[in-house]
């Protein structure tokens, strides 16, 4: 074997063991987990003007909708319920902590394009440098992100808030 496919071979193998260890360590949806990781990492690592938009017109209603639910506390999480007999239920989706003891889920069992909605709204919002990946499935807005959550008019998005689902903290 020559050298050239020696270090191909080298370099594949280290690629999959890194792959393999960062999927075990994100947990489930670990494949999506770590590309969005990488996308809130990439997106830190650029620099900003420092100013914040005025308004947020190339936002999707779903992103505005989950930033104004994270104004107060700004945690996010990507969950996925492996267990669910049903499908959809084991789409991942976004949660967002709204308070200490109250929850709101951007998902449904029954159509899961709302859920596959709020989760491309997620997406934007990573990639728009609003969202700051922390631990496995743990997120954040960004201080950007914090600024343009309060400047979101709930009466834009009232059908958005309207699909999402409501519980306590540890109702989930």
């Amino acid at each position: 074997m020559d050298i050239g496919k020696i270090k191909q071979l080298n370099e594949y193998q280290t690629f999959h063991r890194e792959l393999a260890a960062s999927w075990e360590a994100m947990g489930e949806g670990s494949p999506t987990l770590a590309a969005l990781a990488a996308l809130c990492a990439r997106t830190l690592a650029q620099s900003f003007d420092g100013k914040s938009p005025k308004n947020t017109p190339e936002f999707s209603p779903e992103a505005r909708a989950i930033l104004y639910k994270a104004r107060n506390r700004g945690i996010i999480e990507v969950r996925g319920v492996k267990t669910a007999f049903e499908t959809p239920g084991r789409l991942l989706a976004i949660y967002v902590e709204e308070s200490e003891h109250h929850t709101v889920a951007f998902r449904s069992r029954e159509f899961p394009e709302i859920t596959v909605k709020f989760f491309d709204g997620f997406c934007e919002l990573c990639r728009s440098g609003l969202i700051l990946h922390h631990l496995q499935r743990d997120f954040t807005l960004s201080r950007r992100g914090f600024d343009l959550a309060k400047m979101i008019d709930p009466d834009d998005i009232q059908e958005q808030l309207a699909s999402a689902t409501e519980f306590g903290l540890h109702d989930t």
